[in-house]
């Protein structure tokens, strides 16, 4: 029998039980439809208690539900079989049959465990490890790994050459790639990982970290549901492109209750993509600016009046600009709050008027309050406590900062003349450009240095309210649905491409993960903080506190070619010469392309390449340039390749994968900063099959 015919006849027995499965969740599906309909009757009754029941049934119907509908591409992807006879097959998620029997093992369960870790050196009980590729509820393929050799029964067949190898030479589609069947062993190990502390995971390009990072998120969800989901995780990356690129993973892994949050997009009504130079990321990321800003937030606020005149009883009450200062200080302790204290300064600066009325009308004590209800209701007052002491936003006070002496008076002695400078200048476009992505962090801090104004107590909104899958049957739904924009208390955060998190990022973080357990992915090969690595290293440990570490390490590079990668290690090694970097374990025979042109010759030349890989490879394309270079690049391959191609710039491809990259001008990312070769280190090692770079210099080549 031909090796076609025995994979044909393979699919068509694994083809056999996925029908069985997708059937199985039809009646799952309509049963759990019929059930919510069912459970809107209970509410007739016409007491309390029966709404409670009637929205908790609802909940967990319609959940139910939404899961069912939400898992249907590739639901069954793998199978193993046992040395003591058992097989199990390995999807999205859990399906019994009416008997109760297991049709389907979620794949974060116990018993599926060993489709990721077992190996042929410890094959933990597994004869055969089987991929299945599915499109749609049709299987299309198979690939396996035979374990476990001497435990193989007469006649069990082995097909294809290998699961994880042939899973990575696919195209990646235009989300992320789904590899929730290729986690090697390494990468399960940080997966399940104790819940509680820290989990580190550290690798170099193309090692897994941001899957491993994605599905430790989907296992701690499924694992602790009360804890996890009642608390939140929250997941953080570089860039919008980025979390974009990873939306579909959680869901896809049968998860949608995870935040994700671009380090630009951390605070509430704030998305900013603007982003600063490598030195000027480097002053505002610096924990330097916690002293600029703890000045700023204590300064007057500029056009402010200058004094306060009130005509009372027919003598002038002056308060003068010394006296405003003094209120200020007194109001404005160190750790005091401005827009909380408010009060405090309306209370001051009455006082202040009561010291004039007594000095210039003799009242006694014993006037006081009548006199200070009196000034508190005068227009004059009122007018100018509103402009002397306004409630503050954080964007107010980083808009103070353009004015050069401004800025050069809250930076002296903190930061460089220069440096100042270089500050004020940044901010000069704030209001009509909006923050870059370096401000959010300190906008957070000024948030936390301000507080908020006094407030009249709301009603709280009816948690027992059901609106499609959202009722709040359950401590974790109810406090899920209470949950506020700015939401600063989540039970697990995750964190990747974490080497580019600058010290005031870090401490943005941690305001949301006080009370968390982290999972922190990064690799510091990539970095591309031109800031005090010791900086980081103090804010990341003040962030973290005290937490247990559990620190794991990915050392296979399943994402690059051998010969891509070997590319991107010898412009980085120039540099890092002692950089960990993982191995390549697949080869295309493909090398990378280079090519040399004029300037005038530089905009055809790329389009032509992006025209070429689009037709050499099925998957998608990513044209990476610097950030100064992007926008021209964009218009030279505008209309090419549809959703296939996406431009981004050197900054954006953070964490990016594609199946073929054309890389513009290599030698502008050397020049963008002090971390420019790990930038094109970076932007070299995004391709899982073709790299072409075009550019008018080659000295960046090793």
């Amino acid at each position: 029998m031909t090796d076609a015919n025995v994979l044909q006849q393979e699919i068509t027995t694994e083809q056999k039980h996925v029908d069985r499965v997708y059937a199985r969740v039809a009646e799952l599906r309509e049963a759990a439809a019929a059930a919510e309909a069912e459970s809107y009757r209970i509410a007739r009754v016409g007491n309390f208690s029966a709404l409670v029941e009637r929205d908790a049934m609802v909940f967990h119907q319609a959940r139910r539900r939404h899961a069912l509908d939400a898992e249907h591409e590739g639901l069954v992807f793998g199978r193993l079989d046992l040395r003591d006879g058992e097989v199990y097959r390995v999807g999205r998620l859990g399906v019994r049959d009416a008997d109760a029997q297991p049709l389907l093992v979620d794949w974060r369960a116990p018993a599926a465990a060993a489709f990721y870790q077992a190996t042929a050196a410890d094959p933990r009980g597994v004869v055969r490890r089987r991929m299945i590729q599915s499109s749609g509820e049709r299987v299309v393929g198979l690939e396996d790994d035979l374990l476990d050799p001497a435990g193989a029964p007469p006649g069990m067949r082995v097909v294809g050459d290998g699961a994880l190898l042939a899973a990575l030479a696919r195209t990646t589609g235009r989300g992320m790639r789904d590899i929730v069947a290729t986690i090697q062993r390494e990468q399960d190990e940080a997966i399940r990982s104790p819940a509680s502390g820290v989990t580190i995971v550290s690798g170099g390009p193309g090692t897994g970290k941001t899957a491993v990072a994605l599905h430790r998120a989907a296992y701690l969800l499924y694992s602790d549901r009360a804890r996890f989901a009642g608390g939140g995780v929250l997941v953080v990356g570089p860039s919008p492109v980025f979390v974009n690129y990873i939306s579909q993973v959680l869901p896809s892994l049968g998860e949608e209750s995870a935040t994700l949050r671009s380090l630009g997009s951390m605070v509430e009504g704030v998305v900013a993509t603007r982003v600063d130079t490598g030195d000027m990321a480097a002053v505002k990321g610096s924990l330097r600016m916690r002293r600029v800003l703890g000045r700023l937030v204590r300064a007057a606020v500029p056009g402010a009046p200058a004094q306060l005149r009130l005509l009372y009883r027919g003598r002038l009450l002056r308060v003068d600009t010394d006296t405003l200062a003094q209120v200020r200080r007194e109001v404005l302790p160190r750790g005091a709050r401005r827009n909380e204290v408010r009060r405090q300064a309306a209370a001051g600066l009455l006082d202040a008027l009561w010291a004039q009325a007594q000095d210039q009308l003799g009242y006694g004590a014993r006037a006081r309050e009548d006199f200070l209800a009196d000034a508190a209701d005068r227009p004059e007052v009122t007018g100018f406590l509103r402009a002397w002491w306004p409630v503050l936003r954080p964007l107010d006070l980083l808009g103070w900062l353009a004015d050069p002496a401004a800025a050069g008076e809250h930076a002296a002695g903190v930061l460089s003349g220069p440096e100042a400078a270089a500050l004020a200048r940044s901010y000069r476009d704030l209001a009509t450009d909006g923050p870059t992505v370096a401000d959010v962090a300190l906008l957070d801090e000024l948030d936390d240095l301000l507080g908020e104004p006094p407030q009249v107590q709301r009603r709280q909104r009816d948690l027992y309210r059901v609106v499609g899958v959202r009722g709040a049957p359950s401590a974790a739904a109810r406090a899920a649905a209470a949950r506020a924009d700015d939401y600063r208390d989540y039970a697990h955060v995750v964190v990747d491409e974490s080497q580019d998190v600058s010290p005031m990022q870090w401490r943005m973080l941690g305001r949301r993960g006080r009370y968390a357990s982290w999972t922190v992915v990064g690799d510091p090969a990539q970095s591309a903080w031109a800031g005090d690595p010791a900086e980081v290293a103090q804010a990341r440990a003040t962030a973290l506190g005290s937490r247990r570490r559990h620190e794991y390490t990915l050392t296979t590079n399943y994402r690059n070619s051998a010969e891509i990668f070997a590319l991107a290690a010898a412009v980085v090694r120039r540099s890092v010469p002692d950089a960990a970097l993982p191995r390549a374990v697949r080869s295309t025979g493909v090398a990378p392309v280079h090519q040399q042109v004029s300037p005038a010759e530089l905009p055809a030349a790329v389009r032509a390449a992006a025209t070429a890989t689009l037709d050499e490879v099925d998957g998608t394309i990513g044209v990476v340039a610097a950030v100064s270079r992007t926008p021209d690049v964009r218009s030279w391959v505008d209309g090419l390749g549809g959703e296939r191609l996406q431009v981004v710039t050197s900054l954006e491809a953070k964490g990016m994968e594609y199946d073929g990259v054309v890389l513009v001008e290599p030698a502008d990312l050397l020049a963008e900063g002090t971390a420019g070769v790990r930038t094109l280190y970076v932007a070299l090692s995004r391709a899982t099959q073709r790299l072409t770079t075009v550019g008018t210099d080659q000295s960046w080549l090793p």
